[in-house]
């Protein structure tokens, strides 16, 4: 049986609980819910959950990463699944790296630190109907 994830980015520990933290109380056990503190880490947890069939249906991505940007992670995520949602998560992307986002790894929204539970939903919800 192959199930859907969504798969959270983030280099704060906080961060990372408090997303996984909403969405699983929005979205219960529809879905399951992976963290990654790096982008490197994001694709191991990506290439297990293909092994397990599971398939990442979104990614919330922190933009300011050690070792890439989160535009740059988003666009590799892109070329690779191009039908992943992809949410970039920040609280200081400059409208450029916005843009290239949109373009390039067809972005599906920009939610801003600190955002509310309500605007995480909903975009999620959004995503993935």
């Amino acid at each position: 049986m192959s199930e859907s994830a969504i798969l959270c980015v983030d280099d704060e520990v906080v961060i990372l609980d408090s997303l996984k933290e909403q969405l699983k109380r929005k979205f219960g056990d529809r879905f399951i819910y992976e963290v990654a503190e790096s982008a490197a880490e994001a694709w191991e947890v990506i290439e297990e959950l293909q092994e397990d069939e599971v398939k990442v249906i979104a990614i919330v991505s922190d933009w300011l990463m050690p070792g890439i940007k989160g535009d740059e992670f988003l666009i590799q995520i892109h070329q690779r699944f191009p039908n992943l949602v992809t949410v970039m998560l920040t609280g200081q992307a400059d409208e450029t790296a916005i843009a290239r986002a949109k373009k390039e790894a067809n972005l599906h929204a920009c939610l801003h630190k600190p955002w509310t539970e309500e605007d995480l939903t909903q975009i999620i919800t959004t995503a993935i109907s």
